[in-house]
């Protein structure tokens, strides 16, 4: 890559990371940003029903596992071809476990709220997306930061380093459908729409916010982009909250995906 092909892109990067900071204040912090009311209504459901949700999710993704598991065992692929398989079996059956919860079991009050003043979840969205990618940057400096001084070793997620690393064109498109189309789905659905909405009026706000985030940064098994996502979770959270519709989270999530590959296949993040 040339250094002026370099420089536009991290230039990109930094406008990118301004533009999210002036959002955040404008959106989240400022005083009239603090007086706005949220747009999303409590769920209305049991913990027994909830429970069930959580049971079906997670058996849902161990499915998954075990036939990826079972493929792999009678047809031998590539390495980077099971992390694809596997991520997408993930992803795929913990979204039929909560269609199944939804279509068997009746998603009580689960329908997108429709708050007072029209949202445009594509703008909301890309407002979003700006605002958790400043945040989950300067979160990352920081928390790379300390694990160096502390002499800890942080690899980089297993997706990211096969798009560092692939030449495969039909393994990196099927990581890019998987990481911009199903995770962003599944995982706002799970995470958001499922976890953080139920818990919200349920217990301590700072706990409904930091406790889907944790789960969330969890589910990546990966000690470098641990925080970060936590960060990226309260943050999806809280544009949540104050929307009412989980779209804007979604198309948050795939424009933050979509911009990390991209990075990625530049070689700008090596």
């Amino acid at each position: 890559m040339s250094p002026a092909v370099s420089f536009t892109i991290e230039a990109a990067q930094y406008a990118l990371l301004i533009g999210g900071l002036m959002l955040l204040w404008r959106l989240g912090l400022s005083q009239r940003a603090r007086q706005t009311p949220a747009a999303l209504v409590p769920w209305e459901i049991s913990l027994s029903d909830f429970m069930l949700f959580l049971l079906l999710v997670i058996c849902g993704g161990l499915i998954g596992l075990f036939a990826a598991g079972l493929w792999f065992k009678h047809d031998p692929v590539t390495a980077d071809h099971q992390i694809i398989i596997g991520t997408a079996a993930f992803q795929l059956c913990m979204l039929a476990g909560v269609l199944v919860f939804k279509l068997s079991f009746s998603w009580r009050g689960a329908s997108t709220p429709q708050s007072s003043a029209a949202v445009n979840p594509l703008l909301a969205g890309a407002a979003t997306f700006l605002i958790a990618s400043s945040v989950t940057q300067i979160v990352g400096w920081l928390w790379g930061a300390l694990l160096y001084l502390c002499h800890i070793p942080a690899p980089k997620q297993d997706a990211i380093d096969l798009l560092l690393r692939s030449h495969d064109s039909l393994a990196i498109s099927g990581l890019l459908v998987a990481a911009i189309i199903i995770a962003p789905v599944t995982e706002e659905l799970i995470f958001r729409a499922g976890i953080f909405r139920y818990m919200r009026t349920r217990l301590p706000r700072w706990a409904a916010l930091l406790i889907p985030a944790l789960l969330f940064g969890a589910l990546h098994s990966n000690l470098a982009s641990f925080v970060p996502l936590v960060a990226f979770g309260v943050v999806f959270s809280l544009a949540y909250e104050r929307t009412g519709r989980i779209g804007t989270t979604m198309v948050a999530h795939a424009l933050f995906n979509l911009t990390t590959a991209l990075i990625a296949l530049t070689g700008v993040d090596t």
